[in-house]
């Protein structure tokens, strides 16, 4: 909780969670401003919870929800009125705080100069000065004086603009900077923290600490790029233009969409309320991965149900992993017997590349897992522990079947960002509509896509974006440069299946399930498990990531030449 006062009687700060409240009091807030619309992100508490958390601890919340990109009259009016009225000292917060610190500079405008707004904002961390014009505007409209509303453009325009500073942005950021030094790259992120996404799997399985997966944004960021701690809000590709959340736009050469996808919690009724309590829990978020290894550690009978939505989802093994993780651990404590494992996939396979099902199945049988294929979990009754599910292959009528619960881990489905499917980036799914060979949009030749969020049919796995990443930054450069593409990409993926402490079944493969194994076969066996797969998985990979794929250092990544793959 990163709480920055802007005054004694109010302060701005990112998102803040239902654990916080007790310390909020303890430092005297007596009024939350929530600036959130609900279900922005999955990680994202609803504001009843917080409006609820809050009075236990005497605090009032108001929520003034600002949708991204559209700081509205009526928003600073509201703002204004409330300002005029609540009890302080009062905490404004919204994703990264930089729509509260908007709202508050909107505000204060009515008496402030912009100039002496914007100085103040950059000692907090938030850069304002595209914000100016929108400044100056609201304090003639408090003045009485009405002025044409003009989009407000950042006074730069960048070489390059990255939407997504995770994983694939980073990565990406740091690939173009060992090619072209001299670019000037802007990264749109909103999250002060980072996280190493594979590392989710290990703290649900008890191998990781719940810390190993989580360090700050500013220190992964690349040295010589821009920083903009805000979020994207919307595309202007005919403007060479992107839409930040408080509505003001900044401008590119090219642009790099990487923002991820979305876990589709509301997707399935009830979820959204359960998760974290009565059994109910998922690696896909850091913050319940430690409450799985609870449940893991403290069942010793009952039954335990895992669920895999519909494709595509990141990391297609990632709900398996969690099954045989919890399995071996069960086993290892003599309580397996008395555990009925049951495996829910809305699929009708357990891993779509063959070669790697007999391995995987040795791993079931000994764990005595029953398979449920095309079970898609439809509802979750946490308190009662029970769970629902549509069940029926494709073009068959389904009916819906109840099982009962003492562990519930859930793969929620997944789905493309809110602003990603509503853009003219899109696809008829909703995804950033890309070539798959060089990661270049179809319809927009100055607008690359990787990682989670784009069409190409590939294995949403971070192995890919660390492939993607090259591809993306050698076709870029030679796209600015007004010349054809260099780079291919061949849908590599890997999904290192952790089949017991200690073991994995390494899969790699490439689009139309070309296996694609990086090493030998006398050093991993691609159809058995493996303890050197294992050692790779748990001690070099978070090396690799942190000082090789985001370093810009491409190790056996190395892009193909187009045409070569």
């Amino acid at each position: 909780m990163e709480i920055k006062s802007i005054s004694p009687f109010i302060s701005v700060s990112p998102q803040i969670y239902p654990a916080h409240m007790e310390r909020l009091a303890a430092m005297g807030f007596k009024t939350l401003i929530n600036n959130r619309p609900d279900n922005e992100t999955d990680d994202q508490p609803l504001v009843a919870e917080l409006t609820a958390e809050a009075a236990k601890h005497g605090m009032a919340l108001i929520s003034i929800p600002i949708i991204p990109g559209e700081i509205t009259d009526q928003n600073i009016d509201e703002f204004t009125r409330e300002m005029g009225r609540v009890k302080g000292p009062v905490l404004a917060y919204c994703r990264s705080g930089m729509r509260s610190t908007s709202l508050w500079a909107l505000y204060e405008a009515r008496h402030l100069d912009a100039d002496t707004i914007i100085q103040f904002a950059s000692t907090l961390g938030y850069d304002l000065s595209w914000q100016k014009e929108h400044l100056d505007e609201a304090a003639a409209r408090a003045a009485g004086i009405e002025e044409t509303v003009h989009h407000h453009v950042h006074a730069n325009t960048y070489d390059v603009v990255i939407v997504g500073g995770g994983s694939s942005g980073i990565a990406v950021a740091s690939s173009l900077l060992k090619r072209r030094p001299q670019l000037d790259i802007a990264v749109l992120e909103p999250r002060y923290k980072h996280f190493y996404q594979p590392g989710f799997t290990m703290v649900g399985g008890g191998v990781f600490s719940p810390t190993q997966p989580q360090t700050f944004t500013e220190k992964v960021m690349p040295d010589g790029v821009r920083w903009l701690e805000a979020a994207a809000a919307a595309f202007e590709p005919e403007n060479n233009q992107v839409v930040l959340e408080d509505g003001s736009h900044i401008a590119y050469r090219q642009l790099v969409v990487a923002p991820g996808l979305k876990l589709d919690w509301d997707a399935v009724e009830g979820l959204q309320e359960s998760l974290g309590k009565n059994g109910v829990t998922s690696n896909y978020r850091y913050d319940y991965a430690p409450y799985t290894w609870e449940l893991v550690k403290n069942l010793r009978s009952g039954r335990a149900v895992f669920t895999q939505p519909h494709m595509p989802i990141k990391c297609a093994g990632a709900p398996q992993k969690a099954m045989y993780l919890s399995c071996d651990h069960w086993l290892r404590n003599k309580v397996l017997d008395a555990i009925d494992v049951n495996f829910c996939t809305a699929g009708g396979e357990l891993f779509g590349i063959q070669h790697y099902v007999p391995p995987l199945m040795e791993y079931v049988k000994k764990y005595n897992a029953e398979l449920n294929f095309h079970h898609n979990l439809a509802a979750v009754d946490g308190a009662a522990r029970k769970a629902w599910f549509d069940v029926g292959a494709p073009g068959q009528e389904t009916r819906r079947e109840e099982i009962a619960f003492d562990m519930l881990h859930v793969c929620p489905p997944q789905t493309a960002p809110d602003f990603i499917r509503d853009s003219s980036l899109a696809n008829e799914a909703g995804w950033v509509d890309v070539a798959q060979d060089t990661l270049r949009h179809n319809r927009f030749e100055n607008i690359f896509s990787l990682g989670d969020a784009c069409s190409a049919p590939n294995a949403k796995t971070l192995a890919a974006a660390r492939i993607q990443a090259p591809v993306v930054a050698s076709n870029l450069i030679a796209a600015l440069e007004g010349k054809e593409l260099v780079a291919e990409y061949n849908g590599y993926g890997s999904c290192p299946l952790t089949v017991e402490r200690g073991k994995i079944v390494l899969a790699e493969f490439g689009y139309g399930g070309k296996l694609l194994p990086t090493f030998p076969e006398w050093l991993i066996k691609s159809d058995e498990a493996s303890k050197a797969a294992w050692f790779l998985k748990e001690k070099m990979l978070p090396t690799v990531y942190y000082r090789l794929m985001l370093k810009g250092r491409e190790w056996l990544a190395k892009p193909d030449k187009l045409g070569e793959s």
